[in-house]
């Protein structure tokens, strides 16, 4: 007769990928990191290590609908270097995140396994670590980092849609920018929607729009490091 596996000691046993839960931490003792460039990574992700020593930042950063991960590496890859960023970009097993195309499950488990190998390889600030992501990859990024504030002290959300956690952890920061004249996902329906319910429910929210449309504009990429850089301990 098999044992059942015990939940982590941060996840209820009742909680698990089914409800956006992530089991994966940083290692107090991390191996031998992997060299400076891009790298494949568990779950057909990338992870671009910068050349600076760690121990590093680490953004989990998610492409839109119909994107790729080599493209999501790119809105915060000119900041890498000077944040010390390790930027790990999975890749959805659909053609977009599996909330949006049936629930939580099959992409949870992908992005568990991604950053359970980087933090096996990578000394991680506890404190540096956050969800990213653009378009529907903002609305999973939302999602993914409300469901686990006890992991992500940061969420940046570049033009996202909305937001659907399941379960609530932690208390994470919360960037969020949006093009006023965005025909993809407008700013009115939005944004300007999600913003004021993620203030109502007490997190800590800074919000920028811009004059542009559906995109990640590299000057609000560049104020999104800087916010992030001014983070604190995420709480349990």
């Amino acid at each position: 007769m098999s044992v059942p596996e015990e939940a982590p000691a941060h996840r209820a046993p009742e909680e698990n990928t089914r409800h956006g839960r992530l089991a994966a931490r940083p290692s107090p003792a991390p191996a031998a990191p992997w060299p400076p460039g891009v790298h494949p990574v568990a779950g057909g992700a990338l992870l671009r290590v910068p050349a600076a020593p760690g121990p590093h930042r680490l953004a989990v950063v998610l492409h839109g609908a119909g994107g790729t991960a080599e493209q999501a590496l790119e809105w915060l890859a000119p900041h890498a270097e000077d944040a010390r960023l390790l930027l790990l970009a999975p890749r959805a097993a659909d053609s977009t995140w599996d909330v949006i195309v049936g629930g939580y499950g099959p992409d949870v488990v992908r992005i568990d396994a991604a950053l359970a190998e980087v933090f096996a390889r990578f000394a991680a600030v506890p404190s540096g670590v956050a969800v990213a992501g653009f378009s529907d990859g903002a609305s999973y990024a939302l999602s993914l980092g409300v469901a686990n504030g006890d992991l992500f002290g940061a969420v940046l959300a570049f033009s996202p849609g909305f937001s659907a956690p399941l379960l609530r952890h932690g208390r994470p920061r919360i960037f969020v920018s949006h093009g006023v004249g965005d025909r993809v996902l407008p700013v009115n329906t939005c944004s300007r929607r999600l913003v004021p319910d993620l203030e109502e429910a007490g997190y800590p929210v800074t919000y920028r729009e811009f004059p542009g449309g559906h995109e990640v504009p590299p000057e609000v990429a560049a104020e999104a490091i800087r916010w992030w850089s001014a983070d604190g301990e995420p709480t349990p």
